[in-house]
């Protein structure tokens, strides 16, 4: 691919033997006309993850996130998701083998199988979310040094890194919790419906960790997550599941009436 020296528009992003070559790719693939079967992105009972607050019907206790393996507009580089609150007592005609999309956007949008095995941990706001003061607080290095030997001295110079690497916003998959900001700054998320601001649902992430923030990789799962070498990315991704360059896609629901449209966010 010829590349584009500082963004100089000058330069052609790619040859004529490339773009002749998109064409034929392009010409090739059939893209899908007509409706594209979904797939399973996360089955989730109340019973494992307490913190789900499902619709007021009775006997709702299962919530299945499903989504479609192509990217739509204006949330581009993200599937669409959609959620279906259910009772699983009355989910007894369960498929064999259900239906598969002939064709999908992206590998990263084809889930692997896991199984879920939830912990609940205390977390707290993101450090774009704090007031001044508290910002000021956790840059105080002398502050940190009086909460005892467990923090690490290599944070000195950088106090708050401390914060969003270990006690701030965990990383992962996750119900509810506290949203990560990065990609955009902290905005409210509104109803689309009604305009209240909406609570975090379920964050799907690229990755359960990274170098930055590893206090966070469960204890029966540090032996199997070696810092560096060829496994570590797998550890780090065992659903397989990437969203766009190694994001994450919080999803939102309406506090005060769970049946409204709910929103998607990529961070």
């Amino acid at each position: 691919m010829a590349m584009s020296p500082d963004g100089d528009p000058r330069v052609a992003q790619y040859t004529p033997e490339e773009e002749a070559l998109w064409e034929q790719i392009n010409e090739a693939v059939q893209w899908p006309d007509g409706p594209v079967p979904m797939l399973p992105v996360a089955q989730l009972y109340t019973r494992d993850v307490p913190s789900l607050r499902p619709p007021g019907q009775a006997g709702v206790d299962l919530l299945q996130v499903l989504w479609c393996p192509f990217d739509h507009p204006p949330e581009n580089y993200m599937p669409r998701t959609a959620l279906f609150w259910r009772s699983a007592a009355t989910v007894t005609d369960i498929l064999v083998s259900p239906p598969e999309p002939l064709l999908v956007e992206f590998e990263g949008y084809v889930p692997e199988a896991c199984l879920l095995a939830p912990e609940q941990v205390t977390e707290y706001p993101s450090f774009l979310e704090l007031t001044k003061e508290l910002r000021e607080q956790l840059g105080d290095w002398s502050r940190w040094m009086a909460a005892g030997p467990g923090v690490d001295g290599s944070y000195a110079a950088h106090p708050e890194s401390f914060y969003g690497g270990h006690l701030s916003v965990a990383p992962g998959w996750k119900v509810g919790g506290w949203p990560g900001w990065g990609y955009t700054d902290p905005v409210p998320r509104l109803c689309p419906v009604c305009g209240i601001e909406m609570d975090p649902l379920l964050t799907i992430a690229t990755f359960e960790w990274d170098a930055g923030n590893c206090s966070w990789i469960p204890n029966e799962d540090q032996a199997a997550a070696p810092p560096v070498g060829h496994h570590y990315r797998d550890t780090r991704q065992p659903t397989a599941v990437q969203i766009g360059s190694g994001y994450k896609q919080q999803l939102y629901t309406c506090p005060a009436e769970p049946e409204h449209p709910h929103t998607e966010l990529m961070q």
